[in-house]
């Protein structure tokens, strides 16, 4: 069983919007739903959890009703931070999958998720454990000497940008959030289940990555977004 684990529970406070991110409307569809589109069309997913913020729970569902949605089984209550709410979500899902179920996480606000990025993610997941999508890194990266300066680079060959999707063994991610919350590790600032899995001597594995799938933080993102759903690729292009 392959099941999505949809993390929605943030509040979107850089977007300086009255209402969260996830639920901003964009041609009439809120944002959540073109996540959840992808998840709903692609023929491996098996279910969708959702974990949201408190209050908006019905609305949720309200919506994924209106856009048919029927893959999603189950909406979770987030919790004060990245992490709480994945392990949330996480836990709720204890004795409804085995140890060799693959689950899928994704963040609610990256709404243009390609198939073939959630394919290959499954795919190494089978092969090897978990597969986590990632890109390479086409900038160059200096470290700080002081707040003018520098004198070190980064070989960005060295790099990997990683981002989700990303698909663990059940067995292994349940695990992992128990571990981690016991005793504190990769739990706190910015960090995720990726990070996380690291922290705890983990070996991650590289998926295929798309530029397409952007994080909707700021209005400048939902700009790219929207011109995004409106492009459409030149004929001569392979």
């Amino acid at each position: 069983m392959n099941v999505a684990i949809i993390i929605a529970g943030g509040s979107g406070s850089r977007m300086h919007q009255d209402i969260p991110k996830q639920f901003i409307n964009v041609y009439d569809k809120p944002v959540i739903i073109y996540t959840l589109e992808g998840f709903q069309r692609h023929p491996e997913i098996d279910a969708i959890e959702v974990v949201c913020l408190d209050g908006w729970h019905d609305i949720l569902k309200a919506y994924a009703r209106q856009f048919n949605i029927d893959k999603l089984k189950w909406v979770v209550s987030g919790g004060k931070t990245g992490q709480e709410s994945i392990r949330n979500g996480v836990y709720h899902l204890e004795g409804i999958l085995n140890e060799e179920d693959i689950v899928v996480i994704h963040d609610g606000i990256r709404p243009l998720v390609d198939d073939t990025v959630l394919s290959d993610v499954m795919i190494k997941c089978r092969q090897y454990g978990n597969g986590v999508t990632s890109m390479p890194y086409n900038e160059q990266i200096f470290r700080i000497k002081d707040e003018i300066s520098t004198c070190e680079y980064i070989p960005r060959e060295t790099l990997r940008r990683v981002a989700t999707p990303q698909a663990y063994r059940f067995g292994k991610l349940d695990w992992a959030y128990h571990e981690a919350f016991e005793k504190g590790i990769g739990i706190h600032g910015s960090a995720y289940a990726n990070t996380m899995m690291v922290d705890l001597g983990e070996t991650l594995y590289f998926a295929a990555g798309s530029d397409k799938n952007i994080k909707l933080t700021t209005k400048d993102d939902l700009e790219i977004f929207k011109a995004y759903l409106k492009m459409d690729k030149d004929s001569w292009l392979k």
